[in-house]
């Protein structure tokens, strides 16, 4: 959670400033810096968003005013002559602060008591249980809060350092339980090395991909669920996700999808935006039940510390669901305007499909009208084409007028007769007579008109 913000927004006198707020939650107050516009530089304004948001002192220029105010939930965190056009980042900072404040008392106590473990701690020269007992209940507890996210991430994070430091000086009198640990982690691992060899030598000889691969998934939550020292889940890791790579590759080769049309493309993206929506609806669904978790657990805090940390986590989860619930609203017009355009696509194939279709229709019956018209050429028009083609044989570079000769002797009174002639008589000379083809059939024309 960042306790800093920056934004642009304008004073009393309605004159354009850069805002800059940070939160001091240990003291309940928060800071809040104006500088006007004709001094904040371009550099300055970057710096301000990429270094001092984040943390980074950064010294300011001249000119700016500087104010405290309490942190209140019931008022907000800009007086009211200071004007901002992203006010949802302020209701959303304010809540966030609220419970930050909250956090941070809880974790002052909590650092107390490590406190007077670690002083009992530092003091044992042998392996104490009761110390171990106490630093487990300790740690339990925090835990407990980690779980219900009520202590922040780096606060949470310096209590476990500190408490794995003392967990390692009572680990180091207790040697025992290293190597007992050790050994057990070594188990493990063969056990599941020879799980996975046996796997990759079923992948390399083409076995059943489908059954290997939800076997792998099989294997995969046992391993997270099973306890391993650094070197042995490292190594365990590496080879289970190059089993995974594998049988991937097996399945649909490394080219898979590098040829892939529009509708493929889209077609992947609209089933990730599916899975990503999915993803979200659970997600707000989480946050549901958990607001109804901390709405029931309200009425039964352990004092008011922890209901006021639950009511300041009750409004945070109201802002989340709705901050969700807007991209989930975005995520949803995406999907109407994918499905437009997979239809469109969609009909476009189809349409593209029943012209390739017809076209080979086409084909195919013109190639069954000359099949039939070969089979019923009578043998007298055969031996016309026999002699055509010998006739053409003959010669050794017979002209254009030549040719046409031989084929005006034998050819038929019908053109589909004429189409057979030239295709008997261009298996003798090739292409040529190709270039012959309208010329014959404008003859043909003119003797039927000087017949009639």
């Amino acid at each position: 959670m960042k306790t800093k913000l920056v934004l642009w927004g304008t004073d009393a006198n309605e004159l354009k400033v850069l805002i800059a707020i940070s939160l001091r939650a240990l003291e309940n107050k928060i800071d809040i810096w104006t500088f006007p516009e004709d001094t904040v530089t371009e550099e300055f304004g970057k710096r301000m968003m990429d270094e001092w948001r984040v943390g980074k002192d950064l010294e300011f220029p001249e000119g700016y005013t500087h104010m405290e105010r309490e942190l209140t939930i019931s008022e907000g965190l800009l007086p009211d002559d200071l004007k901002v056009t992203r006010g949802d980042l302020i209701q959303r900072a304010q809540t966030e602060w609220h419970f930050a404040v909250l956090s941070a008392k809880l974790n002052e106590a909590y650092q107390t008591e490590f406190a007077e473990l670690k002083e009992k701690i530092d003091k044992l020269t042998s392996y104490d249980s009761s110390a171990w007992d106490s630093l487990k209940v300790f740690w339990n507890k925090v835990q407990s809060q980690v779980r219900d996210k009520n202590l922040f991430r780096e606060h949470a994070d310096n209590l476990r350092d500190g408490t794995n430091e003392l967990f390692a000086k009572l680990k180091a009198l207790r040697n025992t339980l290293d190597e007992e640990f050790n050994t057990l982690s070594k188990e493990h691992f063969e056990k599941f090395h020879a799980t996975l060899e046996g796997i990759e030598k079923r992948i390399s000889e083409g076995m059943n991909l489908t059954v290997i691969f939800d076997e792998l998934k099989k294997i995969q939550r046992e391993f997270k669920d099973t306890r391993f020292n650094k070197e042995h889940r490292s190594k365990l890791w590496q080879k289970i996700d190059d089993a995974f790579k594998s049988v991937k590759e097996k399945k649909f080769g490394n080219n898979a999808y590098n040829e892939s049309t529009p509708l493929d493309r889209i077609q992947r993206r609209y089933d990730g935006l599916l899975s990503a929506i999915e993803k979200m609806e659970r997600s707000i669904q989480r946050d549901r039940d958990d607001l109804a978790f901390q709405n029931k657990k309200v009425e039964n805090s352990e004092g008011q510390l922890e209901a006021q940390i639950r009511q300041a986590k009750i409004k945070m989860i109201d802002e989340r669901i709705r901050s969700k619930e807007e991209k989930l609203s975005d995520m949803l017009k995406t999907k109407a305007e994918l499905e437009a355009k997979i239809a469109s696509l969609q009909a476009k194939a189809a349409k593209e499909k029943e012209i390739q279709e017809a076209k080979k229709a086409a084909k195919e019956k013109i190639a069954s009208q000359i099949k039939d018209a070969e089979e019923s050429r009578s043998e007298a028009d055969e031996e016309k084409l026999k002699k055509a083609a010998e006739a053409i044989k003959d010669k050794k570079s017979p002209s254009d007028d030549s040719l046409l000769g031989a084929i005006g002797t034998t050819m038929s009174e019908t053109l589909e007769d004429v189409v057979d002639t030239i295709k008997a008589v261009a298996e003798v000379v090739g292409d040529k007579i190709e270039e012959k083809v309208e010329e014959i059939k404008e003859d043909i024309a003119k003797a039927k008109e000087e017949e009639e």
